[in-house]
């Protein structure tokens, strides 16, 4: 069973084909709400679910044994975003940074990168055990292909409980040929400050002269 983390409740149903099935009760560490029973079942409302993996045991006596069954409930978080930083070129390199925020399980969540719909790089998280909602970067130096430029970037995270996907992806972001860095406009600005010293300067050897020559006349 699968439920969204800090969902006011669940419903858990018993049932048994016991033909009078008599006691029915649960064990479990979750807080229990209210009860509603019929003939052969019982569901009970469990509040306030937060804990990623949690197990139910369900009791119920028949002809005077007892039977029980577990039931297991997973929660997740699906991303509040999911935010692609513009790419940063350096020497020939872009830093591509995606941000995933408010997940949980960090444990089970992917992250791809992608251009133009390409895996470039993906990731699995399964390495982290937190059991608290979490924000996660995700940093990858890209040496683009000549194919790579003009096309969309785009960040995907992907959270899997117990074969149900959760999908959610970035704005795209274009790669582009042009993208400067702070460095690279740093050091624009200043050719451009010194070619037009250097222009202003030739202007006024050059207007100098022509007045040199008009005094001569």
């Amino acid at each position: 069973m699968v439920v969204t983390a800090g969902k006011p409740d669940c419903s858990l149903g018993t049932h048994s084909s016991c033909p009078l099935p008599e006691d029915f009760n649960i064990s479990t560490s979750l807080r229990r709400g209210k009860s509603h029973s019929g003939p052969g079942w019982v569901s009970y409302e469990l509040l306030d679910v937060r804990a990623w993996s949690s197990d139910v045991r369900c009791f119920v006596t028949c002809a005077g044994e007892m039977l029980s069954a577990t039931a297991r409930i997973n929660t997740y978080k699906r991303p509040r975003s999911v935010i692609l930083e513009p790419p940063i070129p350096v020497d020939g390199l872009y830093t591509l940074r995606c941000h995933v925020t408010h997940v949980f399980p960090v444990g089970f969540l992917v992250v791809t990168l992608r251009i133009s719909g390409r895996v470039t790089y993906s990731e699995s998280l399964e390495r982290f055990t937190s059991q608290d909602l979490a924000k996660v970067t995700l940093t990858y130096t890209l040496r683009p292909r000549p194919r790579d430029f003009w096309q969309p970037v785009t960040c995907h995270a992907r959270l899997t409980r117990n074969g149900q996907v959760v999908r959610d992806s970035s704005a795209p972001m274009t790669l582009t040929v042009f993208a400067w860095s702070p460095m690279s406009k740093t050091l624009a600005s200043i050719f451009i400050t010194a070619f037009v010293g250097i222009l202003l300067v030739v202007g006024a050897v050059y207007l100098r002269r022509r007045l040199l020559m008009q005094s001569r006349a």
